[in-house]
């Protein structure tokens, strides 16, 4: 079937599903294949249970003259041709985000002050890989002036798949680091992705980047294309600048539109997020909200609004102690960045529990090593390491093989008024540790 004609069907059944289990009536379900998975098996199913459309690309699962079957040259291609077409058809203004850190809730900051003046669409959850992309896209509608699309990325190649998808008219790369060195296989490979998005955007004749103009890998990256920079570093004209004025643990500090530099304004925001390190994520989205000529104080609503989920710097406070739980993800630069914000928090007895830091290939070892240099660098006495790679490192803290292990410690020891920071790879299952502390 060619994709135009599948558009029209679904112009026609604007719901897609790819679970058997999930079928909304007169919904289009698509067969997705996986390493232990084959969706055609299920497409009679999904039929069954309301779907008006099943697209395949099995010819075997397709029953004689059963018009309910499309059947197509490989039905994940389809799906990403759909959103592309879908996407051309709405017409809408996207921006498109990715970075090694802190991509998630950028987008959500983002698509939170753009949300005071737009009608904006934006990726729920991680919904960010070549599956949750295109459903992204194939939930816009006319009604929608403004998307926010998040892009992650584990090998060479995937963000140039995800733009040629989106077709984002403009972008913004967090940051850059060691993470994912398994698959990118160093940190040139992570540079070369990310930087698909802006390559992206040179090829285009108004392409503009937002750009965290404190971070020079990403400076160089951005040659010959448009900016609007912003920093927390330096006060320069044309530049959206902040500064940070407290985080205990809660970041609070100031931002200045490039307007204001005559009069020196800033304006102050309390956030709920945690980590010093959040202050480039938050000037990020207050740099495209002022491109977009959202009001300065329904910026910072939109900031101080904003509460981070999914264990992500989220701060909780149990019955015996306060914990920061970023337990989502880990890897070298954002556990250094976790560990230095921990580390100024002002606090009588602190904690860090950390996990191992995944996908990190042949550099594994030396990356844990510098984590437990840095643990000492900062004087922590009390920290527990959980997990096979920090187990290789010869140093003086308490280690665990899991966080079961850890579990059976607390019941035994119980801890109590502590500051405890939770970090570590989504694998280490980590973050159900709340409920023993």
């Amino acid at each position: 079937m060619e994709i135009r004609d599948l558009y029209q069907l679904f112009l026609q059944h604007p719901t897609m599903t790819t679970d058997s289990r999930d079928c909304p009536p007169g919904s289009i379900f698509f067969a997705l294949r996986g390493e232990s998975f084959d969706g055609n098996r299920f497409a009679a199913a999904a039929l069954e249970q309301g779907c008006a459309y099943a697209v395949v690309d099995d010819a075997s699962v397709v029953p004689a003259g059963d018009e309910r079957y499309l059947l197509v040259g490989d039905t994940l291609k389809a799906l990403q041709q759909l959103a592309r077409e879908h996407r051309r058809a709405m017409g809408t203004t996207i921006i498109g985000i990715t970075g090694t850190n802190g991509k998630t809730t950028t987008k959500e900051l983002v698509a939170g002050v753009l949300q005071q003046k737009y009608n904006t669409l934006y990726t729920q959850g991680n919904f960010n890989n070549d599956i949750g992309v295109p459903k992204t896209l194939l939930r816009l509608t006319h009604k929608h002036e403004m998307a926010v699309v998040e892009m992650g990325a584990s090998h060479p190649g995937d963000i140039k798949t995800l733009v040629e998808i989106v077709e984002p008219d403009y972008g913004l790369i967090t940051n850059v680091g060691m993470a994912h060195l398994q698959g990118f296989g160093s940190f040139e490979g992570v540079k070369r992705t990310k930087g698909e998005l802006y390559d992206f955007l040179r090829q285009q004749l108004d392409g503009i980047v937002f750009l965290n103009a404190d971070n020079e890998h990403l400076v160089d990256m951005a040659h010959d294309l448009a900016v609007v920079p912003y920093s927390s570093q330096t006060e320069m004209d044309e530049t959206t600048c902040g500064r940070l004025v407290e985080c205990n643990p809660l970041l609070k500090l100031q931002w200045r539109a490039p307007q204001d530099h005559a009069d020196n304004r800033w304006h102050e925001v309390q956030t709920q997020l945690i980590g010093a390190y959040n202050i480039d994520n938050v000037l990020a989205a207050v740099t495209v909200g002022l491109y977009f000529d959202v009001p300065a104080d329904d910026i910072c609503h939109a900031l101080a609004d904003y509460r981070p989920s999914n264990n992500r710097s989220q701060l909780t406070v149990t019955a015996h102690n306060r914990l920061i739980v970023d337990a989502y993800n880990a890897n070298p630069t954002s556990m250094r960045a976790a560990l230095d914000n921990f580390a100024l928090i002002p606090e009588a007895h602190k904690l860090a529990i950390l996990g191992d830091m995944k996908e990190l290939g042949e550099q594994s070892l030396q990356a844990h090593k510098d984590i437990v240099s840095l643990l000492e660098h900062h004087g922590f006495s009390e920290v527990w390491l959980i997990g096979e790679e920090f187990a290789k490192v010869e140093c003086a803290y308490r280690k665990f093989h899991d966080a079961d292990e850890v579990r059976a410690f607390i019941a035994a020891n119980p801890v109590s008024n502590h500051l405890i920071l939770i970090k570590g790879s989504n694998s280490m299952h980590l973050a159900p540790l709340q409920k023993d502390l």
